[in-house]
């Protein structure tokens, strides 16, 4: 066999620094199919077993169709299988991101900034009031304040409960202003005979974001002092006419109210409510005629900021819907990520086999006692490349050489991701992607291929030759394959001429039959063109209906996109 021979207990990940090819033939072999979920053997391929392979001769056998699972080489039978699998490759120079994709990377950005407002998995979707709640929700389940006391009425009415039960605070509050405005102490500033009832509003992480300038600490706002200043006002214009209202005399006693103005009532009530001294978790503070209410506490699972006051530098009016102007402005101290990604040659790590256990189980619903170590090494860890080490001055070898790698994503130290890659003369070959399921609103899988496209676009500045990103197999007729064709401009082999067709030439024959000589119609695209208008229109709109589809599916399940290149055991 020679030294290239690769084995299950060899330390490097079964590579030995020089070798050759030496595979066994295995002939034709039959099984169930994990795409269509047949069970008649009905997935057809011809396998070899390589105990070496060179990764120039690899190279070859990927643009013939081939593919491995450890050590095992397999093509599938194309004209007999019951799922054509086709490779698919892209050029990363011509490379396109799409609006999703673009999404994505903006997301991760915003995660790793602190920014970005985490659903955790167990919270649940919190029922709105049938009669227009009087709060906003966030994306995320709403922040709760610990020791939240909720008033009798709570309990009485079943509009009172779910607001209650969506956030405790909102009924709490609007009960304790309400409370306020009719004590005598606040009846002697505000001699109104009608008060309005108090409507208070969570304050969205969106619409922290959109406002300069407002701390994160604020939870809470409403906007009663505008409604009580326009009360005063019409009570001391109402005439005295046996109607409720001011008369003219009692308004030359209190021509003071006409002063009043949104801003100094929500002073007042401010340092009143403060004052009472038995709002648990909260301070309240005026700012620009609205009653804000501030966390005093850091909450769990938020990234509040310390609360600041607002200031007014300039004596400017402010605007209530552009925030509040700090004296000496807010800084935005959210705690930040540090992401780090290492590519390192293919070998058993535990904390690895760990994730790939946990990921198994939790999104592939895999049983525990089936995902074993074994089985690990020989998917994942076991190869038959021969490692070609990096050299000076060699412009024809990447950095970490050509070979097996594992490219881990750790997130502050944490192992979240690793990709399963073979780096040859040409390409980087994504063969798979495990992933902490935690994490699965980060679209990992999404992630991990666009990263992957950009150290293929930074190796080739070093090595021309290094020009393309391969996604493993195509298959048209299985939903779980389309994200692969999402990454433009993409081409599929031909299988019988091994050409590579352009994945908006192949589209339109591959809805038609699953099996197609894509070469055939390359000379005579024009002509193909016309005959599939409605298919194939033009790329862009391919591109917009791939965005549609992914933008739909990929916030709620990152299963169909979690694996570039996956290649079955």
């Amino acid at each position: 066999m020679g030294d290239g021979a690769s084995s299950s207990s060899s330390g490097g990940g079964g590579v030995a620094e020089g070798g050759e090819t030496v595979v066994v033939d295995h002939g034709r072999r039959r099984s169930s199919c994990g795409y269509c979920r047949s069970t008649s053997h009905s997935c057809i391929s011809h396998g070899l077993w390589a105990y070496s392979i060179t990764v120039d001769n690899y190279q070859e056998l990927l643009d013939r169709g081939w593919r491995r699972s450890g050590c095992f080489l397999y093509k599938p039978e194309m004209e007999r299988t019951c799922c054509p699998s086709y490779t698919i490759r892209l050029k990363v120079e011509d490379f396109s991101p799409s609006k999703e994709q673009v999404r994505v990377q903006k997301k991760m950005q915003r995660f790793l900034d602190g920014t970005l407002d985490v659903k955790k998995p167990e919270q649940v979707k919190l029922t709105q009031d049938s009669s227009k709640s009087r709060c906003m929700h966030d994306d995320a389940s709403p922040t709760t304040v610990p020791n939240a006391p909720v008033s009798e009425s709570s309990s009485s009415s079943s509009s009172s409960d779910k607001i209650s039960s969506a956030d405790p605070y909102l009924h709490y509050l609007e009960k304790k202003i309400d409370d306020a405005l009719s004590t005598p102490a606040l009846l002697a500033e505000f001699p109104i005979i009608h008060a309005p009832k108090a409507i208070v509003k969570r304050v969205t992480s969106q619409a922290k974001r959109k406002i300069s300038n407002v701390s994160e600490d604020l939870l809470y706002t409403s906007n009663i002092s505008f409604q009580v200043a326009a009360a005063l006002r019409r009570s001391l214009l109402t005439e005295d006419d046996g109607q409720s209202g001011l008369s003219r005399s009692s308004a030359s006693q209190h021509g003071n109210l006409l002063n009043f103005s949104p801003n100094s009532v929500a002073d007042k009530l401010a340092v009143f409510i403060n004052g009472q001294g038995d709002i648990h978790g909260l301070s309240i503070k005026a700012c620009s005629g609205h009653l804000n209410f501030y966390s005093t506490t850091k909450l769990p699972g938020t990234d509040f900021l310390s609360s600041e006051a607002c200031a007014h530098s300039d004596g400017k009016r402010v605007n209530p819907k552009r925030g509040c102007v700090s004296g000496g402005g807010i800084g935005q101290h959210h705690k930040r990520r540090r992401l780090e990604i290492r590519m390192k040659r293919s070998s058993f790590d535990p904390e690895e086999f760990a994730l790939y256990k946990r990921y198994q189980i939790k999104v592939h619903n895999d049983k525990p006692e089936k995902v074993s170590e074994s089985s690990y090494r020989r998917f994942l860890v076991d190869t038959p490349l021969v490692f070609v080490p990096p050299s000076s001055g060699n412009e024809t070898v990447p950095h970490c050489g050509f070979g097996s790698f594992h490219q881990q994503y750790l997130i502050d130290g944490k192992l979240v991701a690793v990709g399963v890659v073979d780096i040859l003369p040409r390409c980087l070959s994504s063969k798979y992607l495990f992933w902490d399921p935690e994490l699965s609103f980060l679209s990992l899988g999404k992630y991990s291929a666009l990263q992957e496209i950009n150290w293929v676009k930074e190796a080739g500045i070093h090595c021309p030759r290094l020009q393309y990103y391969y996604l493993g197999y195509y298959i048209h007729s299985c939903s779980k394959m389309r994200y692969k064709a999402a990454y433009h401009p993409s081409e599929l082999l031909c299988p019988l001429r091994y050409k590579w067709v352009p994945f908006h030439i192949a589209r339109p024959l591959l809805d038609e039959k699953p099996y197609v000589i894509l070469s055939d119609f390359t000379a005579q695209s024009d002509g193909f063109t016309n005959k599939f208008t409605d298919g194939l229109s033009s790329l862009s709109e391919l591109r917009s209906e791939d965005d549609d589809l992914n933008e739909a599916s990929s916030e709620e399940d990152d299963s169909d996109d979690n694996e570039p290149g996956f290649e079955g055991t």
